[in-house]
């Protein structure tokens, strides 16, 4: 039992806190009886050191140690006690209804207990087994865990979004990441290299692609599951923007500044594959909804015009709609039947004051689009929308109208940062003549000293065989077979921990495997979830596998075979190889079998996945680059362009490559075939960034 300990400890304290002061004023008296006068204090210079003075000043050094003590005591008590508040502000007590209810249940089960047969529990469903936890007709385990996602939208932790709008921003992320990988430029790597364009995604974007994590893909005939990632759905415009009427509308309500931001991220995420401008609005509007940081996201938006005022807006439209042609004057292409082509005009009640807003009304009456202001707007229907974006017309009774995205200024700018990422501004390729040593030979190899996090991979002592297998599908293996793991968070748990093997703490691992959800509701599941991992992997071979200390989860290397420290082993060779390179960089290639945990869609695995990528385009080009035969060369770089089908370099050394061959025919199916691919995953050919790809 607890309390007599409890109660021990209690005396023990005030034991210590009333026993001090009661010896020293029994033994001693006060600490100081009064101020010292003059005569006091001349016999106090004259002679320091005297039995008094030495007993004075002992007595005021115990005080004083007393004091601490009982300041110390005090603090911490003041400390449990502001805790045990705070934990019983946030016990939720029964409503009188419930207590009666429950009341009344219970006494329902006692009087049916004694008549009622017991049944078994139904057997638990057979467990998944990690390496085929996605295979058809496999169970997939199910987390009961809190959702951010229904049938109609995405929650975030600064507001909603329909569906069809977060599918277009895991879209417009995925295809964040397509543009990186088609952008790296293969390289040697040096010491404590880091690649600054494998920088997570923001917090918003992350949490709406873990959100989606566990969706089907929209089922598209395409070569590679990317594509499918980024393919914009077929969802149209967005349903709000829909039911505004053509003569414009007013919002109104304390969900108005929020549902107009969601309006500025629809409408761009709409208009993403357009070359036309898909919002106006004013400088003001842009201010109050973005604040300090509208400005630099502007000059990224290229489907956002910013206007000064209402007679500038209208100018632009009749402009560009005279002229036929896109407003963007990066583009030259028509597109008029596109939503792009009717744009979303923003606008304040401040704009909207006197005659000048009525040349934009007819411009938007002859042409189409959406006129939005934020405010009251008497000349229009106006709407009322409350902090969730639900819509209502006070002079319809009854009537609601389809459910806006709202998001904060935060959230908002985390979205608009992603969609500026997909217009990237114009990135450094190597010429198509250059030679491939260029990319390659130019790096100055440095010895690179191993991180002393880094665990030595050392022999297995179990007599039976563990390995953990995270390049290609996740699967932990005893004797070669793999473990059955109820959980999927488990899996992700083994992955994480794999990719970082310093470990990581509780907030690192709830915040990766369910971001964007609040964190006290998850560390409970985060703890159920690694006890039951730890007892399944003890249960079935007695090792303990993931080591605690610290408030740090590690994996224990003395106890597990993971493939992906074997890569980075073989990496750190290659990297400070003076002598056989060649079979250094082909040690590389042999340890890299497939994508980091291929075909999982984690959005924390972006980062890793991409830099995990990068060894092996390294290693390839690096041995295409030191290979005297140009055909051996080939085969070395379309082995790299399998590794990742996406990336600009790799084709134009094998272009290159084909060129110096004299084969043509090859050559222009390899070209063909890429813009291909960069066309179904939305990298079109008249993006800046993409080098024309000729021979």
């Amino acid at each position: 039992m607890r309390w007599p300990r409890q109660l021990m400890s209690l005396l023990l304290v005030l034991t210590v806190l009333a026993g001090p002061p009661v010896v020293l004023l029994s033994l001693i008296g006060p600490p100081i009886q009064g101020w010292p006068d003059e005569e006091q204090m001349q016999a106090l210079i004259a002679q320091p050191l005297t039995e008094h003075t030495l007993t004075t000043a002992l007595t005021v050094a115990a005080w004083l140690v007393w004091l601490l003590l009982a300041y110390t005591v005090t603090i911490r008590a003041l400390t449990r006690l502001r805790a045990t508040v705070v934990w019983l502000r946030r016990l939720p007590l029964p409503t009188p209804l419930q207590a009666t209810a429950g009341g009344m249940a219970g006494a329902a089960v006692l009087s049916v207990s004694t008549t009622t047969p017991t049944t078994p529990p139904p057997q638990p469903p057979p467990p998944a087994t990690a390496g085929t936890v996605d295979e058809p007709g496999a169970t997939v385990p199910t987390d009961p865990a809190p959702s951010a996602i229904s049938r109609d939208g995405v929650v975030v932790a600064g507001g909603w979004l329909p569906r069809d709008t977060a599918e277009q921003v895991a879209a417009a992320a995925a295809l964040v990441w397509l543009r990186r990988r088609r952008d790296y430029q293969p390289r040697t790597p040096g010491p404590g290299r880091k690649d600054p364009d494998l920088t997570p995604l923001p917090a918003t974007a992350v949490a709406v692609q873990a959100a989606l994590a566990d969706q089907p893909p929209p089922a598209a005939a395409v070569d590679d599951p990317a594509d499918v990632r980024t393919a914009a759905p077929a969802s149209g415009t967005p349903a709000l923007l829909d039911a505004i009427p053509a003569t414009g509308i007013g919002l109104t309500g304390p969900g108005a500044p929020a549902a107009g931001r969601g309006l500025l991220v629809t409408a761009l995420l709409a208009g993403r594959h357009q070359a036309e401008v898909s919002v106006v609005v004013t400088t003001a509007v842009l201010t109050d909804l973005l604040g300090p940081r509208a400005a630099t996201l502007n000059q990224r938006l290229t489907q956002l015009q910013v206007v000064d005022g209402v007679d500038e807006a209208a100018r632009f439209l009749a402009s560009t709609r005279r002229a036929g042609l896109a407003p963007n004057a990066r583009h030259q292409h028509r597109n008029v039947d596109s939503i792009a082509a009717k744009p979303t005009v923003l606008l304040t009640a401040d704009d909207c004051n006197g005659d000048g807003v009525q040349p934009l009304v007819d411009v938007m009456a002859t042409g189409g689009g959406a006129l939005v202001v934020l405010g009251g707007w008497p000349s229009s229907p106006t709407w009322h929308i409350d902090l969730a974006g639900h819509t209502h017309d006070p002079r319809r009774p009854g009537w609601a109208g389809p459910r806006s995205c709202v998001l904060d200024p935060i959230a908002a700018t985390d979205l608009l940062t992603v969609i500026a990422h997909t217009n990237p501004t114009p990135s450094n390729y190597a010429p198509l003549n250059a030679s491939a040593d260029s990319a390659t030979g130019a790096d100055r190899r440095v010895p690179r000293q191993a991180s002393r996090h880094e665990p030595r991979l050392r022999p297995t002592i179990s007599p039976r065989r563990l390995q953990l297998r995270v390049l290609g599908e996740p699967a932990l293996l005893i004797d070669g077979e793999p473990l059955a793991i109820r959980r999927s968070a488990a899996i992700q748990v083994l992955v994480f921990l794999a990719a970082h093997p310093s470990g990581a703490d509780t907030h690192q691992l709830t915040d990766a495997i369910w971001p964007g959800l609040p964190r006290h509701s998850l560390t409970g599941r985060l703890y159920t979830t690694l006890s039951e991992l730890r007892g399944t992997i003890r249960t079935a071979c007695g090792l303990t596998v993931i080591d605690h200390t610290d408030d740090r989860y590690r994996l224990n290397p003395d106890h597990l075979d993971v493939d992906l420290w074997h890569l980075h082993t073989a990496v750190r060779h290659a990297t400070t190889a003076l002598t056989d390179t060649a079979a250094a960089w082909q040690a590389v290639i042999d340890a890299y079998p497939d994508d980091l945990a291929a075909g999982r869609t984690w959005p924390w695995l972006d980062p890793i996945r991409e830099h995990t990528r990068r060894h092996a385009i390294d290693a390839y080009a690096a041995l295409a680059a030191a290979e005297p035969d140009p055909r051996r060369a080939l085969k070395l770089l379309q082995n790299g362009i399998r590794v990742d089908p996406y990336n600009a370099d790799l084709h134009t050394r094998a272009l290159n490559t084909l060129a110096a061959l004299g084969d043509q025919e090859t050559a222009a199916e390899l070209r063909e075939s890429y813009t291909r691919r960069l066309h179904r995953a939305g990298l079109h050919p008249g993006d800046d960034a993409r080098p024309a790809v000729t021979v």
